[in-house]
C-alpha cells in the first residue's frame, strides 16, 4: 500500500464515501434553499427562527425570523427526518457516545454562546459563508478551527478523557 491509502485509512476507517455523499448533499440543500430564498442555510438561525413560535421576546420576534420561519421549521424537520431515513436505510440505529452527559451539555452551551457572538454557525459560516467567498465567514471558519484544534491540545494535554 502506498503512503496516501495507508494515510486514508488512518483518517477514515470506515470509508470516506459517506462523507463525500453527505457533503454533496448538504451542498445541493443549500444551494437550493440560496437559489429558492437568497437566504443562507445557517442552523443557528433556523434555532431562532423555530424559537419565534413559542418566545415573546423581541429577540426572537424579528421580522426575518417570523417571516420565514415556517419554511424553516421544514427544512429542520427535514435534517430530522434524513438521518431517520439513513438509520434505517443502513441499520445504523442508536447514538453512542464515551462522552459524559454534563460535558455534552456544557459543551452545547459553550457552543450556543460562541454561535451568538460569532454572528452565527459553522453551517452558515463553513458552508454558506465560505462559498460564497464571505470575508467575515472565512476569518469566523479560521477562528472555529483554531480555537478548537488549540482547546482540544490543551485537553488532551491535561489528560482529560471522555
Amino acid at each position: 500500500m502506498n503512503e496516501i491509502t495507508l494515510l486514508a485509512e488512518a483518517l477514515f476507517p470506515r470509508g470516506w464515501d459517506h462523507y463525500l455523499l453527505g457533503g454533496l448533499l448538504i451542498g445541493l440543500g443549500t444551494a437550493i434553499i440560496y437559489v429558492g430564498t437568497g437566504i443562507h442555510a445557517g442552523a443557528s438561525t433556523f434555532l431562532e427562527s423555530t424559537l419565534s413560535y413559542g418566545s415573546k421576546l423581541r429577540r426572537f420576534q424579528q421580522p426575518r425570523f417570523v417571516s420565514s420561519r415556517d419554511w424553516r421549521v421544514v427544512f429542520t424537520l427535514g435534517i430530522v427526518f434524513g438521518a431517520a431515513v439513513y438509520s434505517v436505510a443502513t441499520g445504523e440505529f442508536g447514538w453512542t457516545t464515551e462522552v459524559q452527559p454534563w460535558r455534552l451539555f456544557l459543551g452545547g452551551i459553550l457552543i450556543g454562546v460562541g454561535t451568538r457572538l460569532g454572528k452565527g454557525c459553522t453551517s452558515g459560516h463553513g458552508v454558506c459563508g465560505v462559498g460564497s467567498a464571505s470575508r467575515a465567514s472565512l476569518v469566523n471558519v479560521a477562528t472555529f478551527m483554531l480555537v478548537a484544534i488549540g482547546v482540544a491540545q490543551l485537553v488532551m494535554a491535561a489528560g482529560v478523557r471522555p
